[in-house]
């Protein structure tokens, strides 16, 4: 079979420039290997509505990634509108950030039945479909009305949140009964599958009985796919980066003193307040600290087109300016900030002098950031994790420091722990989570959600094209009433 991947974004890799976002750094070497076809937004708008905007298609390893060209008139609606202002606060139980209208949610539809469009020139008969996190939560739906048979699958990188959160999304019923159209849905954990089996129990009256919920389109296979990365591939990468000059440099800089490292893009998911907030607390707490220890935090500005991030930017260079004011000193600043991307080459280094890693994620559908950092460790020497509870990493990573990232004195607590740490304790845990990431790879992830979709049904869905229970989307508002969006 030709397997079709789609996600919102696809990235063109050059030579070690920054790859943002985990779906990209997972999906780049899992479709160069897999000779896949990747589809996404190339990144540039076009005024065309009919969805034959495919810009080019350029080879990938074994695969190809194919570039789309989305529509100005409802792009930002659909991004920054319902995807980023609406769907993402709800996935991450930020229901208080929700800022939503009627027109971003036309503008979200708009593009998935734009994207289904153009995905249609790729609809062979050996093809199957694997639509990628929440930005096309209803692009199934649209292939469906479209007259497409084949297996289509859905793998939501982002935690799912429990029912009572899910239900405070505006227009939830329309969108979670337009994903009963994919073949298989896929989660980071466990738990991100119970909430939504949970929520279409309660919400939809479906039960889901051995991993299978039973819709008007049919059997719907619901399983958990924890993501992962290639351990080999980027523990190499972190032994070579010793020769890489900013390596280099972040290690003589230190001056003998132990780095603590987080790295993210700035999102309030992420915790970096309260990151930062511990870190401070830390310093009062253990003044000996100071010259000993030293923060580096990059922070990669994302979606400042919305306010929410333009604040949160903000507020985290005011504090760090606070905390590097207060503890500083005319040859020391704790916490070195920086907001621009790095390649994966240079991190892979960053990570292997840092003596701890530090994830404090308030919600987060898996993490690579953590697993990265236990792969990038010298075997002999190694760092030590301090990893959010409420990362889906840990579920695997439980030989880390797990800390409730809400807790800002439990948190300076934890970063001391993992300061003061034995080696033979160290040892130990990065022993433990290397044999968990080695169990758990990128490649298995990729093979096994494919395998799995492919399993999913062997009779085609032609009667899920005739049902009338969920009305297709129309393009013209007049056709989309608000009372019908409730």
């Amino acid at each position: 079979m030709s397997l079709i991947v789609v996600s919102n974004r696809v990235c063109l890799p050059k030579a070690d420039e920054p790859i943002t976002g985990g779906l990209a750094a997972a999906l780049l070497p899992a479709v160069a290997g897999s000779g896949a076809i990747w589809v996404g937004s190339s990144g540039r708008l076009c005024e065309r509505t009919d969805g034959r905007s495919l810009v080019h298609v350029q080879s990938l390893g074994t695969g190809a990634v194919a570039q789309v060209d989305l529509p100005a008139a409802h792009y930002g609606g659909f991004y920054e509108g319902f995807a980023n202002s609406c769907l993402w606060p709800v996935l991450h139980s930020r229901t208080d950030l929700i800022r939503a209208s009627v027109a971003d949610y036309t503008s979200y539809r708009e593009v998935n039945a734009f994207m289904a469009r153009a995905l249609m020139r790729f609809d062979k008969p050996d093809a199957m479909f694997w639509i990628h996190d929440y930005h096309f939560l209803p692009l199934a739906k649209e292939l469906r009305r479209l007259g497409v048979t084949r297996p289509i699958g859905f793998f939501l990188h982002t935690p799912f949140p429990t029912r009572t959160v899910a239900a405070g999304l505006p227009y939830h019923q329309e969108l979670m009964r337009a994903m009963l159209s994919y073949d298989l849905i896929g989660f980071q954990t466990e738990d991100d599958l119970a909430n939504f089996a949970d929520y279409l129990r309660h919400e939809l009256g479906l039960a889901v009985v051995d991993g299978v919920v039973r819709s008007p389109h049919g059997p719907i296979t619901l399983a958990s796919f924890p993501i992962g990365i290639d351990v080999e591939a980027f523990a190499e990468r972190a032994m070579k980066s010793v020769t890489r000059a900013e390596v280099a440099r972040l290690r003589t800089s230190l001056q003998g003193a132990t780095l603590v490292i987080g790295v993210d893009r700035v999102d309030y998911s992420k915790g970096l307040v309260n990151r930062l907030m511990a870190f401070d607390r830390l310093l009062d707490a253990e003044p000996k600290l100071k010259r000993t220890v030293s923060m580096l935090q990059i922070a990669v500005p994302s979606r400042g087109q919305i306010d929410t991030y333009r604040r949160l930017q903000r507020d985290l260079s005011s504090l760090v300016s606070e905390i590097n004011g207060r503890h500083g000193e005319v040859d020391w600043v704790p916490i070195r900030y920086l907001t621009k991307g790095f390649g994966q080459a240079a991190l892979a280094g960053f990570y292997r002098v840092a003596g701890v890693g530090l994830v404090t994620s308030l919600h987060d559908g898996m993490n690579l950031v953590a697993k990265e950092y236990v792969a990038a460790q010298d075997a002999a020497n190694p760092g030590v994790l301090v990893l959010s509870e409420f990362a889906g990493a840990a579920k695997q990573l439980d030989a880390a420091l797990l800390v409730n990232p809400h807790d800002i004195d439990g948190l300076a607590r934890m970063v001391a722990r993992a300061l003061a740490m034995p080696i033979e304790e160290r040892r130990e845990r990065w022993t433990a989570m290397m044999a968990k990431l080695e169990n758990s790879q990128l490649d298995a992830w990729f093979s096994d959600f494919v395998e799995t979709l492919a399993a999913s049904r062997t009779v085609p869905r032609v009667a899920a094209l005739a049902d009338r229970t969920l009305v297709p989307f129309r393009s013209r508002r007049t056709e989309l009433p608000l009372a019908q969006l409730h």
